[in-house]
């Protein structure tokens, strides 16, 4: 379902934080955020890879597993999880249209003109209603902006988890790494055990302050978690346990952070009396997959959803990992609030060319606006056009194309390959761009 009447009259509400409308809402429905457990992941990037790999493992231990995430890249339906797999049309149809009946008996309760939830706050009820009905055994949410007034912080959750801290959405969550730190560590709950990976000092200090504050029991990469990358595989230790030589499903070395977050929630969970052997915490962690994450779709054509500097070093460190093509290019498309340079930059020394492109999204920054902004750069630049146009152009043209720069710039590309836009086009066969 690539979207709905009832949330696209909601598109363009944008970010509304804080939580007086979710709980409002959710009390009025008998609190269905409170029927099933719940691990809670933040963290600037890393904590969708995190919920997968989380989710999996759970499924492989034979539970129940309902996962909430965003945005998504193709669909909506992407969002809504049973399993590890989006949920059906007709399902998240009804679930749509249900809540949508609720909500207007809300507003009319409360003498409200109109519903004030924005698309995201109806999403994450959505999710909690979707998931109550559905008696999963346990529900992983991912927070979509910050932490302390994201409207997922209405869940009372088994353990939290924070994955990695980093300069994004400034004008919202603060300018510093301890004002956003201080925004993700809202999450926590007294009492509740935490779960962090590898920050920064400025930010781990905010973490273990709150943590101490409020009683929860925090374990964090270097005294109480390990990781070691072998030609064999990773090697990951919790104060509960390790695995050794373990073949992570998803790419790069940024994902061994990511994977002994998940193993720490794991292990967290299984003191807490869920039963995770280890060979289903393996299979989980080897198995994951998850679009848009350095992800091979066809031959030549890699796809990532970087769309920060960090993101963008992530993926410059898994690069040079790689055997160099003859000729890579780089089609990157961005939203309107990014600095296209600092996401570019840690790219250059792995490109030969760089096409700049756009989708439909109506916050996308158009191609040529683009293309002006990295003029700064001493290599091959092209305005390539929308993405329907641009794509099958570069992959003729590349030996190897590199989408990346926006979660639904690459969302746009995997859309339209399995929609047989690249049939029949081989890579480094057809005419350039510039050729044109």
């Amino acid at each position: 379902m690539i979207g709905h009447p009832i949330l696209d009259q909601m598109s363009e509400t944008g970010v509304k934080l804080g939580l007086e409308r979710v709980k409002a809402l959710l009390d009025f429905m008998g609190e269905p955020h409170r029927a099933v457990p719940v691990i809670h992941v933040a963290g600037t990037n890393g904590k969708g890879s995190v919920c997968m790999m989380v989710t999996r493992a759970l499924v492989e231990a034979g539970y129940r597993v309902g996962t909430y995430t965003s945005p998504h890249l193709e669909a909506v339906n992407e969002r809504f999880r049973l399993d590890g797999d989006p949920v059906d049309d007709a399902t998240l149809s009804d679930f749509i249209e249900a809540l949508h009946r609720v909500r207007t008996d809300w507003a009319d309760s409360s003498g409200m003109l109109e519903s004030p939830l924005t698309y995201f706050e109806f999403c994450t009820v959505l999710a909690f209603q979707l998931f109550a009905a559905k008696a999963v055994d346990v529900a992983v949410v991912e927070v979509g902006l910050g932490g302390r007034l994201d409207a997922t912080n209405v869940v009372s959750p088994l353990v939290c988890a924070v994955t990695t801290i980093g300069l994004d959405h400034v004008d919202v969550l603060g300018t510093t790494l301890e004002e956003i730190a201080g925004e993700k560590a809202g999450i926590f709950k007294k009492g509740v055990p935490v779960v962090i990976g590898p920050l920064a000092p400025p930010a781990r200090e905010v973490m273990e302050t709150r943590a101490k504050a409020l009683g929860c029991a925090l374990w964090k990469p270097g005294p109480d978690m390990t990781r070691e990358q072998r030609k064999s595989g990773w090697n990951l230790r919790t104060p509960h346990g390790a695995l050794s030589d373990v073949a992570l499903g998803l790419q790069g070395a940024h994902q061994g952070a990511n994977a002994l977050v998940a193993l720490g929630v794991l292990h967290r969970l299984r003191m807490a009396g869920f039963v995770l052997p280890d060979d289903a915490i393996r299979r989980g962690l080897e198995l994951v997959r998850y679009g848009g994450r350095i992800e091979r779709m066809l031959p030549g054509l890699i796809l990532d959803g970087a769309h920060n500097e960090e993101g963008a070093l992530a993926l410059a460190a898994w690069l040079a990992t790689q055997p160099r093509p003859k000729n890579r290019i780089l089609l990157f498309g961005q939203g309107q609030d990014r600095d296209p340079v600092k996401l570019v930059a840690p790219l250059l020394p792995h490109v030969d060319e760089i096409v700049t492109t756009q989708c439909a999204h109506p916050k996308a920054r158009e191609s040529f606006a683009l293309a002006e902004l990295l003029q700064e750069f001493d290599i091959p630049l092209a305005d390539g056009g929308p993405i329907e146009q641009a794509l099958p152009e570069v992959y003729g043209e590349a030996d190897e194309t590199l989408v990346t720069g926006s979660l639904f710039v690459v969302g746009a590309a995997r859309a339209m390959v399995r929609r047989g836009g690249l049939d029949g086009i081989q890579p480094g066969q057809g005419p350039s761009v510039e050729e044109e």
